[in-house]
């Protein structure tokens, strides 16, 4: 006789609901969402009025969820922006197969380092831990919060999901293992210190783009204000690799000694900023798109 799994996925996704939590079948053993694209919706139903992805479909209602879970061992997901979550992924690095750690840090250590710069302490809050051995800290947004998704932004191994993501909840179960609770049965408000890294800029207003007044070579000025114009009005989805681009390009003017690099920083900082990038994402960006562009820059005469 085979072990019927769903009454248990069914008490744990009730209980996320019970919590506020809007949840949604994944695919048995998977992490996957388990409705319908929007290529094969029948446009019945739920859909009638048109197709409703995994974010609009998501629901704290009993019956439907006990409707669902009785028809398949679903995993659970638990979609963050309808939940007012933020939900802070810290991963695990993956090696090679048969190849053992090389001492990378993992996302916990490098959330504990950024709530140590902060002058703060992790958390204490609703805690899950992950398939991989990672963990999720479950954090409760105010209602006027639109945050992003993000990947890296805070550092390495660290990814947040918010509005348009979500979580496999606890209780879930996939082929590398489970998740299961931690710790904490409440979720904590997001740190406001948290909140000032991750909430996007204010929209910025379209003017004239006006740089501070900087000090460089003519060509470096002019190849400056012409990339941060570039980032300036690149589209909403483009910003941050555009913002790249940017910086990359003139990282050689950097690395010739034409122009100071804090010059250039503040400046793409202050326009990726104005685009509603946050302030940690458009640091990353540029420290890396310079850092590279120095690296392999050509000598001037080559150029």
């Amino acid at each position: 006789m085979t072990h019927d799994a769903r009454p248990a996925l069914l008490n744990a996704a009730l209980d996320a609901a019970a919590r506020g939590w809007h949840v949604f079948p994944l695919r048995p053993g998977t992490k996957r969402p388990a409705l319908h694209g929007e290529a094969a919706c029948p446009r019945t139903g739920p859909c009638t009025e048109g197709h409703l992805k995994w974010e609009q479909r998501a629901t704290t209602a009993a019956d439907r969820i006990r409707a669902a879970w009785s028809r398949a061992p679903y995993n659970i997901g638990i979609a963050c922006g309808p939940s007012r979550l933020l939900v802070v992924d810290l991963d695990m690095p993956k090696f090679p197969e048969g190849k053992g750690s090389s001492g990378a840090p993992c996302g916990a250590a490098t959330f504990r380092a950024l709530c140590e710069r902060a002058g703060q302490s992790v958390p204490d809050t609703y805690r899950v831990r992950t398939a991989s051995g990672g963990s999720h800290l479950y954090l409760t947004t105010p209602d006027t919060a639109r945050l992003p998704n993000t990947a890296g932004t805070l550092g390495e191994l660290v990814d947040t999901r918010a509005r348009g993501g979500y979580v496999v909840a606890a209780g879930s179960i996939t082929p590398t293992g489970p998740y299961e609770v931690l710790s904490a049965p409440v979720a904590a408000p997001v740190p406001p210190w948290l909140l000032g890294l991750l909430a996007p800029a204010p929209a910025p207003t379209r003017g004239p783009l006006r740089l501070p007044a900087v000090s460089g070579s003519r060509a470096a000025l002019a190849a400056l204000e012409g990339e941060c114009a570039a980032v300036a009005a690149a589209p909403d989805k483009q910003r941050n690799i555009t913002l790249n681009k940017a910086a990359f390009k003139v990282g050689r003017f950097v690395a010739w000694g034409e122009i100071a690099r804090t010059v250039v920083e503040e400046a793409f900082q202050a326009v990726g900023e104005a685009r509603g990038l946050t302030a940690a994402e458009c640091r990353a960006t540029i420290r890396s798109a310079l850092d590279a562009s120095q690296r392999t820059a050509r000598t001037q005469e080559a150029a």
